[in-house]
């Protein structure tokens, strides 16, 4: 299994348009990217790719890194960083099997399945396959299960990948505050790679109008506002997944830039052989 870090910044990528933070320009010195979130998975074995959400960067992505066009999709949620590139495919790729959970969220009224279906209707090329949470399915010759992470208000999942020639295994915490479900804990501890959220140092808490949440016994939030991790909770979580390496990924430019490109903050472009 092979897996390219496309993108592993959040909703405005790093470096941000039209900012000259000290951690924008930082990034921009060095050559840095961290465009919007998506994660390609290959296998030597069977020859196919898949897809790990569809950035808004998605033709950018697919230009900078020499991966394959991915034979499926899977969708965590349906925030626009992670569901805008499907659009891409038209012309791309002759079809395009995408998954994603079927429950219902309270909030949409609408599995994330549904509301893929829906909003790229108009592409023949994309079929849509609604999977079960903690179910697992095969997809491009992986075997995946989606598991329920928290990411108020809308509902969203990580993923478990695993090659079934090799035994490799990939886990892949989606967006997420540190409330992530013992269960799901569960399906996601002990992969070959674990790719973590985190999109603040903790310390920034104290600039977002819902501060910071789950603090760790020393006092330090793990939960920045209600619906990402710090810094912190992400590393608590590698730990507790006790994967062979990990990556914090979905990092933002509000990291000081004396900390934003450590050596576990992930980069665009990385690549992993497990």
């Amino acid at each position: 299994m092979e897996v390219t870090l496309l993108g592993t910044g959040d909703t405005t990528g790093t470096p941000t348009v039209g900012c000259d933070c000290e951690t924008c320009g930082r990034a921009r010195d060095i050559g840095v990217e961290r465009s919007r979130f998506s994660v390609h998975v290959h296998s030597e074995a069977t020859g196919t790719s898949l897809l790990v959400d569809a950035s808004p960067d998605f033709r950018q992505q697919f230009l900078t890194q020499a991966v394959p066009l991915p034979d499926a999709a899977i969708i965590s949620h349906v925030h626009f960083d992670h569901l805008d590139g499907l659009g891409n495919v038209y012309r791309l790729c002759r079809s395009l099997p995408v998954y994603a959970a079927d429950e219902t969220d309270p909030v949409t009224g609408q599995s994330v399945a549904e509301t893929v279906r829906s909003r790229y209707d108009y592409l023949d090329r994309i079929s849509v396959h609604a999977r079960s949470p903690m179910d697992a399915f095969a997809a491009a010759g992986f075997e995946v299960t989606l598991v329920p992470v928290e990411h108020p208000p809308l509902l969203c999942y990580g993923l478990r990948i695993e090659e079934p020639a090799t035994g490799a295994s990939l886990a892949i915490t989606g967006d997420t505050s540190y409330a992530i479900p013992d269960s799901s804990i569960d399906v996601l501890t002990d992969a070959d790679l674990a790719l973590v959220e985190g999109i603040v140092h903790a310390d920034y808490c104290e600039h977002h109008p819902a501060g910071g949440d789950h603090e760790n016994n020393e006092g330090v939030p793990r939960t920045f506002g209600t619906k990402h991790m710090t810094l912190t909770g992400a590393r608590e979580v590698a730990a507790a997944l006790d994967a062979s390496e990990y990556r914090i990924v979905h990092c933002s430019h509000f990291i000081p830039p004396a900390m934003a490109f450590g050596e576990d903050l992930a980069v665009d472009g990385e690549r992993f052989v497990l």
